[in-house]
């Protein structure tokens, strides 16, 4: 969809030929972003009449991107008319970054499904760079499945090829294994074991030989995780001084050589925030074990099928969203995902807003026929399932089983039981449903972001 465009910010331009009724949103938006689109990078996103967003793209300056659309070229261009077609209105979410822009613009696709965004509908997703930390020789490795635990992770990454250079020039400084052997200390099978070529190449210390004891090599690891968490000065200062004394002394290939490495450890800053960015379909969940693991905790009569989490966001403190997510058999069901504007509540009540996005969505499912989900999730604590509770009686209908999950505490309560569940932290039904609460709230935040950036184009 991104027709290339060039992003050097244009004048005003007289609308091209277009129906009559698109010519008024084309001089509208244009005048829109002139107006309030900042230079500076960012995600756009067209909306058509019904405000249901049918494009999300990115930008490196959201200005000049976004007036690309508003030329004749883009009304002709097979790749933009139809979208500059259907559009009725559009707006922005500013990020810090190009990478941060890049990041948003997967997450918000993803989340809402444009119909215009072809390239990431899919389960595409980004790199991590995982160092594992049960293991008595930690390894080093890129991946795009990372661990729910026993790892310290580090991205998402923007591009795979700058990481996979970066962790090349940081094997040869900090010397690790990449290897997948599982390394015990004490086991002295090790020592006749053969190393691998790195090792020859003085690019790894042979933990997989016994050459470096255990505490050796985790302080080898320790300093490569100080590099990372953004102590990289001094070795970038070192490389860069190595650099030009090998100019100084025309060894042109060595300097060319260290000048590469040092620009692959700087994209290394190229990446997202974890929390910030987070990427739930990368982080393995075994949906079947989430659902026989709450049978079990909840003592069903069958296995649970369908979940629904519903989770509060709040806009500048005068206006409240909801977003209701939906998982079929442990997992996102995209087409089932819902948001709420509360129009009943003044200022901010969480507790009164869920009772009323409770009240909403059930009433509809009643009066329709609907078949109510399994497990209602409420992100929070006893205080809002119990609003929960109150919604259901209002309306004189049997709820579904209710539970609520609230962040920190991690503790489970439900609505028939007057304790709340404590499970292990890695019990896979606690997992499964923090999928849940974690995705309603990434939903409704999403949400609240899109009604902000109209609130602050309409200033």
């Amino acid at each position: 969809m991104d027709s290339g465009a060039s992003e050097t910010p244009v004048e005003a331009a007289s609308p091209p030929e277009l129906p009559k009724s698109q010519v008024e949103f084309f001089l509208r938006a244009a005048e829109k972003v002139r107006s309030h689109f900042p230079d500076a990078p960012g995600v756009y996103l067209f909306q058509d009449k019904q405000g249901r967003v049918i494009y999300v793209g990115k930008a490196k300056n959201l200005k000049a991107r976004a007036s690309s659309y508003f030329l004749k070229a883009a009304a002709e261009d097979s790749r933009t008319a139809q979208l500059v077609l259907e559009a009725y209105d559009i707006d922005f979410l500013a990020a810090d970054s190009e990478v941060d822009a890049l990041l948003m613009e997967a997450r918000l696709v993803k989340d809402i499904q444009p119909k215009f965004n072809r390239d990431l509908r899919d389960d595409k997703t980004f790199p991590y760079l995982q160092i594992t930390t049960h293991e008595d020789f930690p390894r080093v490795e890129i991946t795009r499945s990372p661990r729910t635990s026993g790892a310290k992770l580090y991205g998402p990454f923007a591009n795979v090829s700058s990481l996979r250079g970066a962790l090349q020039v940081l094997q040869r400084v900090f010397k690790f294994r990449t290897c997948p052997l599982d390394i015990e200390e004490h086991d002295d099978r090790w020592r006749w074991f053969r190393p691998c070529l790195l090792a020859s190449i003085r690019q790894c210390t042979a933990p997989c030989n016994l050459r470096i004891s255990k505490e050796e090599y985790r302080r080898d690891i320790n300093r490569l995780r100080k590099f990372l968490d953004g102590g990289r000065k001094p070795l970038l200062e070192e490389m860069r001084a190595e650099m030009q004394e090998a100019a100084a002394a025309r060894r042109f290939e060595q300097a060319a050589k260290l000048r590469d490495e040092i620009q692959m450890l700087e994209r290394l800053e190229d990446r997202g925030d974890l929390e910030t960015h987070e990427q739930p379909e990368v982080f393995y969940q075994d949906p079947k074990k989430g659902l026989a693991g709450l049978k079990k905790v909840l003592n069903l009569p069958t296995q649970p099928r369908t979940i629904e989490g519903v989770d509060i966001a709040h806009l500048g403190g005068t206006e409240t969203v909801a977003s209701l997510v939906q998982f079929i058999d442990g997992l996102p069901f995209k087409p089932g995902y819902r948001r709420f504007r509360i129009r009943e509540v003044k200022g901010v009540d969480d507790y009164a807003s869920i009772h009323e996005v409770v009240a909403r969505r059930f009433r509809r499912l009643d009066a329709e026929g609907e078949v109510f989900p399994d497990i209602l999730l409420i992100d929070g604590g006893k205080g809002q399932l119990n609003k929960a509770v109150a919604a259901f009686e209002s309306l004189g209908i049997t709820p579904p089983i209710l539970l609520s999950l609230a962040k920190r505490e991690e503790i489970i309560h439900a609505a028939d039981r007057d304790e709340p569940l404590k499970l292990s932290r890695h019990a896979f039904a606690l997992r499964l449903l923090q999928y849940v609460r974690d995705e309603a709230h990434r939903f409704a935040q999403h949400y609240h972001h899109l009604l902000r950036s109209k609130k602050n184009a309409r200033r």
